[in-house]
């Protein structure tokens, strides 16, 4: 009862007695909502770490909650008068930011909590998430976080990383999770797990259901479609690619059988978790040999009669666009769009509208932040015009292009929301199908602070959570949260991510790639043809159209179209080396000693700046290459020589900064280099290789 009635009376916090000279603060909250409560201990847990105590009268400041649903969903004021600080949410979640980011002003050594007032740009922030077990794609850089994954105390402060910086959805994907949660009474064979087994991970997803909640975070289980539990298949005789682990199979198995399983599988599963918001569907793999009618028909005769089913309404995302015709693509089509659209609009068994989710540039987004392209090709305007009442459309942001380095660049996000985010989109998606941020199986040093992978890479998610819910976040905050863990030096390190992390998006935006393999920037890799994974190589850059229509080829450049307003690749070549040279020199000075969390930024910011050198200066030989392609004309050739002898010296220094911090690593995009390790050296050898090539030419010549 005692618990009960700190919840629902006052919670004093100030700072300790020993500082008698410090602001101190109390809590006054009659809210007994799971997201209030959640954050008040987030402010009480400061006392555990020696900068408050609980102090029961004359405190300098009170703060008072309330809400007010007239400011909307999830926004907030805080505002202060007299000795009171008062936060109004919206609703609880609302409170729930409020008081985190007071949380956040203390913990920075406020004495006075500035005023502020809040409201959501997007009502869907989403992390992407894709589980270990039962994974779309094989491979050591997944399966290694099986068990970090399974651990709740990881998901404890991975929930708790989303709420600081105001993600509220989290999505979690695999091929086929249902008898991961449920065995249903109708087809028990299908899990293969024991009695205790079982209730272990029925224990699991209720408490990673229930934390989500907590946090104001909606929970989405989305799979891939036609796929069950081997042990499903052994004992039906149906789907016998699942036995085999073909998960690119060209058609699955549509059989009554596996229509019903997933039927009882979907119902029992909303019925099972309460906490669980929502479903989502993945139309595509296994469905090559349909037609879009077949597969939006096999969809509304397994997952959404399933849905209907349940003894409750849930969320639902459709991911699109889908082919038109038979065939394993996902193709886009204005005919299909249509369909897709006409499907939607008569689902009446969801809760609240319905989200559908396209990739943006493929997947590769850290480009251009002009939609050139989604998975398959060109977007028409079919899905928002006229403007939908049923659904709204969020952006899936797929990042296959750095997973090592540390990255920041505000200004892309703001850009990006500032075009993209029309009427009709509710959202974004951030997340990765080749990496997940589970297990830190990157860090080589020890003694630092990260617990996890997700750790590194804080001020990523800061931005991205922070500026889909207020774009207007101004760059001082996260200057701030720079200079809180780094005194003196964080300001400088904040300015230099942010200039070195327009590296991977000029990269992507040049090399105008598709699906996942087919480029990896921050290793300079690219899939060759439909083999291995090579080295950006200089005949290829000298010949690509770029995807940022605002940049000029290099066959276009040396057509005599530099008058055409467009960035020219020698303009972009120095742009580059400008800024990259700017923040080696904001980080030189910087000493790391005895700080392995300060060293590993540093080594980023100059491996991010040394890699966009080595991109620059191979760009300028592409310009001299194609010239002596075109001339046959030896001064070129050799001027290509020079500017590749200049980008190898920028190679060398990424290897020499690297090889310190950073062991070779499993890495998803090797895979189909026979479980090569990645690591910056491992390149070396290409890029000794190309510049011999280069200067062999220029011997025969």
């Amino acid at each position: 009862m005692k618990i009960t009635l700190l919840w629902i009376t006052t919670l004093v916090i100030g700072f300790a007695s020993c500082n008698p000279g410090k602001t101190s603060f109390r809590i006054q909250n009659n809210l007994t909502d799971p997201p209030v409560k959640y954050a008040i201990s987030r402010l009480a847990s400061l006392d555990g770490r020696g900068l408050f105590i609980f102090k029961d009268s004359n405190p300098d400041w009170t703060i008072i909650t309330q809400k007010d649903n007239l400011l909307g969903d999830e926004a907030y004021t805080v505002h202060s008068s007299g000795k009171d600080i008062t936060i109004t949410g919206g609703d609880a979640v609302g409170v729930m930011y409020g008081l985190l980011y007071v949380k956040t002003q203390l913990e920075a050594g406020k004495m006075e909590i500035e005023d502020i007032e809040e409201s959501p740009r997007f009502s869907f922030r989403a992390l992407k998430f894709n589980l270990p077990w039962d994974s779309y794609r094989n491979g050591e850089a997944l399966q290694l976080h099986e068990e970090t994954c399974r651990d709740t105390v990881f998901w404890h402060a991975f929930l708790d990383m989303m709420a600081e910086n105001r993600f509220n959805k989290l999505t979690l994907w695999n091929l086929h999770p249902f008898n991961y949660l449920v065995k249903t009474e109708k087809y028990p064979e299908a899990c293969g797990f024991s009695d205790e087994e079982m209730a272990q991970w029925e224990s699991f997803w209720t408490a990673l259901f229930r934390m989500a909640k907590e946090r104001g975070i909606e929970t989405y289980l989305i799979n891939w479609n036609i796929f069950v539990s081997p042990e499903f298949a052994e004992a039906h005789h149906v789907a016998e690619y699942c036995i085999k682990g073909d998960y690119f199979v060209e058609q699955g198995d549509t059989s009554e059988i596996i229509k019903d399983y997933t039927r009882e599988s979907v119902k029992a599963v909303i019925d099972k978790y309460p906490d669980l918001s929502g479903l989502g569907i993945t139309l595509g793999e296994g469905m090559g040999g349909m037609t879009a009618g077949e597969r939006e028909k096999w969809l509304l005769d397994s997952y959404v009669a399933g849905m209907r089913m349940a003894s409750r309404k849930v969320k639902f995302i459709h991911r699109v666009p889908l082919s038109a015709g038979k065939g394993s693509g996902g193709s886009t089509d204005v005919s299909v769009e249509k369909m897709t659209r006409e499907t939607l609009d008569s689902l009446s068994c969801v809760d609240g509208p319905i989200n559908i989710e396209l990739k943006f540039n493929w997947s590769h987004p850290y480009s251009s932040t002009k939609l050139e392209k989604v998975h398959g090709g060109k977007l028409t305007d079919a899905y928002w015009n006229p403007s939908p009442q049923n659904y709204k459309l969020a952006w899936m942001i797929r990042n296959e292009d750095f997973f090592v380095l540390r990255w920041g660049q505000p200004e892309f996000i703001r850009e990006h929301i500032s075009q993209n985010g029309h009427e009709y989109v509710n959202g974004y998606y951030v997340g990765s199908e080749c990496y997940i941020p589970a297990k830190d199986y990157i860090t080589a040093l020890p003694n630092t602070s990260y617990r996890y992978a997700f750790d590194r890479q804080w001020m990523y998610y800061q931005q991205w959570g922070r500026l889909l819910y207020n774009p207007a976040t101004e760059d001082e905050v996260f200057a701030n949260a720079f200079e809180s863990r780094f005194p003196e030096k964080g300001k400088s390190l904040f300015e230099a991510q942010k200039k070195v992390s327009r590296v991977p998006l000029i990269i992507g935006s040049w090399w105008n790639a598709t699906w996942d393999y087919t480029l990896y920037s921050e290793g300079m890799l690219s899939l060759m043809g439909n083999d291995k994974m090579k080295l950006l190589s200089l005949d290829q850059m000298s010949k690509k159209q770029p995807l940022e229509p605002d940049y000029l080829s290099i066959p276009e450049f040396l057509a005599g179209e530099a008058g055409s307003g467009k960035i020219t690749p020698l303009v972009l070549a120095d742009s580059i080396d400008s800024f990259c040279k700017a923040a080696i020199g904001e980080t030189e000075s910087i000493h790391t000693e005895n700080n392995n969390d300060l060293l590993y930024e540093v080594s980023d910011i100059q491996t991010w700046a040394y890699l966009g050198m080595y991109f620059s200066h191979k760009l300028r030989a592409a310009v001299a290459y194609q010239q002596y392609q075109d001339s046959g004309e030896k001064t070129a050739l050799e001027e290509s020589v020079k500017w590749l002898e200049m980008a190898t010296g920028h190679w060398d220094s990424v290897v020499k900064i690297t090889t310190p911090v950073y062991q070779p690593m499993p890495l998803q995009h090797y895979e189909r280099n026979n479980g090569e390790y990645f690591h910056w050296s491992a390149v070396a050898a290409e890029v000794e290789e190309e510049l011999d090539w280069l200067k062999s030419k220029l011997m025969i010549h």
